[in-house]
C-alpha cells in the first residue's frame, strides 16, 4: 500500500491513552529493518514498526499516530514500495489482517490477504474475473490504490466496494466502485494517500461455468491457442498467466534476482494526439521511418498508450544492462532489480539513467509506477 503520512489531528488525551491501550497486546518493534518487508530487499529501518492482525488494530494504530503527529508508514505486501536507504523516521504500520469470504459470487477481501493466494481460490471455486492477474506479489489493500491490473483485467472491473478508515474525518467509510476515480493504476486512495487506508475489499465475480472471463489480450490468447474474446477453463487462463508471469521474472522467486524487484518500473506513458505526432517524428528519426511503436487507444480525446518497456528497449537499455549491483531484468526490461547487495541509490541511479535516456531518445518522460518513501527520482 501507498504510505499515508500523519494528518496531525488534536485528539483528546482519553482518545490517545485508548488506542494505546488497544495496541498493548499487537506487535512493536523499534529500529525495525523494513527491507525484508518489501520484495525489492531495499531500504532502511524505521523507527517502530506496528504489526495489526484486525481492523481495529489498524484503525487504532493509525490514531496514534495521528494524534501523536508521528509520520506514518503504511506497508502491505511491500510490493509497490521504494523506500529509502536512511529508512522511515516514523511508524510504520505492517497491515497483516485476514479474511476471505465467499457468497454466491461476492467476495470479501481483508486488507493483508496475500494477493495471489485470494485469485487462486477463486479460480477454485469457480468464479471468474481476476484470474488473469495471478501471481502478481502483494496484497488485497494494495490492490484497488493502484488499480492493478495485468493481461487485460484491472480490478476496477470488478470491485464493487472498498472499506477504508478515513484518517480525516475519522471513521470507517464503504466507497462504491463508482466513488473510486478507478483510472490506469490510478484511482481515489493514490491521489489522496494522506486520507484512507484501505480494511476490505469486495467482489463481484462471475459464475461462467467453470470457465474464465473473456480473453482480452492478445498475448493471452496466443498462449492459449485462442482468439480475443474466447473463454478458456479458468485454471488454464491462470496457469498460463502464470506461465507467463515467470518468464518474465514476474512471479517472486528468493532464488531469482530477476525477481528482486517492484514488476513493472514504469507506468505505460499515455499521450494527447499532438504528443504521439511529435513522438511518431521522434521515432522515425531514430529508428526510421517502417518503424511503428506499440499503440493503443488511451480513454478520450484521442489519447494513445505506448509501451514503456519497447521505450526503455528502444534507448538501448536491453534486458540484463547495468554493470551495477541494480540492473535491469534479464527477463524484462520494464523491471529493475537488486543483484542482492543493492542499495536504494544504487537503484534510483538506474532508475534516473533509464528516464532521462528515453527522454533523449523519444521525448517521453517515463513515470515511476511504485510509491517512493524519503527518496524520489
Amino acid at each position: 500500500m501507498a504510505p499515508a503520512p500523519s494528518g496531525g489531528r488534536g485528539f483528546h488525551f482519553s482518545t490517545v491513552a485508548g488506542e494505546a491501550r488497544r495496541l498493548a497486546a499487537v506487535q512493536v518493534l523499534h529500529d525495525a529493518p523494513l527491507a525484508p518487508l518489501t520484495t525489492f530487499r531495499l531500504g532502511g529501518p524505521a523507527n517502530r514498526l506496528v504489526t495489526a492482525t484486525t481492523d481495529d488494530e489498524v484503525i487504532a494504530a493509525v490514531r496514534e499516530a495521528d494524534a501523536s503527529g508521528t509520520p506514518l508508514l503504511i506497508i502491505g505486501g511491500g510490493s509497490n514500495l521504494v523506500i529509502g536507504d536512511k529508512g522511515f523516521d516514523g511508524t510504520a504500520l505492517r497491515i497483516a489482517t485476514q479474511g476471505f469470504t465467499l457468497d454466491g459470487t461476492k467476495l470479501e477481501l481483508a486488507a493483508g490477504e496475500v494477493w495471489t493466494d485470494a485469485v487462486a481460490r477463486t479460480v477454485d471455486a469457480g468464479l471468474a474475473g481476476i484470474e488473469c492477474l495471478a501471481g502478481i506479489p502483494g496484497s488485497a489493500g494494495a490492490t484497488p490504490i493502484q488499480n492493478v491490473g495485468a493481461y487485460g483485467q484491472e480490478v476496477s472491473a470488478t470491485i464493487t466496494e472498498v472499506v477504508a478508515y478515513d484518517r480525516r474525518a475519522d471513521e470507517t467509510v464503504t466507497l462504491p466502485n463508482a466513488d473510486c476515480s478507478f483510472s490506469y493504476r490510478h484511482s481515489r486512495f493514490k491521489a489522496d494517500p494522506d486520507r484512507y487506508v484501505v480494511l476490505r475489499v469486495r467482489f463481484g465475480l462471475e459464475d461462467a461455468a467453470g470457465l474464465s472471463a473473456p480473453v482480452k489480450y492478445a498475448e493471452t490468447a496466443r498462449a492459449l491457442g485462442v482468439e480475443v474474446g474466447d473463454r478458456v477453463p479458468l485454471a488454464q487462463a491462470r496457469e498460463t498467466v502464470l506461465k507467463l508471469r515467470a518468464s518474465k521474472g514476474m512471479v517472486l522467486d528468493p532464488a531469482d534476482h530477476d525477481t528482486w524487484s517492484a514488476g513493472s518500473f514504469f507506468t505505460n506513458p499515455i499521450l494527447t494526439p499532438g504528443e504521439y505526432e511529435t513522438f511518431l517524428a521522434r521515432v522515425a528519426g531514430r529508428l526510421g521511418a517502417d518503424v511503428t511503436p506499440p499503440a493503443f487507444p488511451a480513454g478520450e480525446d484521442g489519447q494513445v498508450k505506448t509501451s514503456a518497456a519497447w521505450l526503455i528497449d528502444k534507448a538501448g537499455f536491453t534486458k540484463g544492462y547495468g554493470s551495477g549491483p541494480a540492473r535491469i531484468s534479464t527477463k524484462h526490461t520494464l523491471a529493475l532489480t537488486n543483484r542482492g547487495e543493492a542499495t536504494t541509490e544504487d537503484l534510483l541511479a538506474l532508475a534516473r539513467e533509464v528516464v532521462a535516456g528515453v527522454r533523449d531518445a523519444f521525448g517521453v518522460t517515463l513515470v515511476n509506477e511504485p510509491v517512493t518513501v524519503g527518496v524520489s527520482l
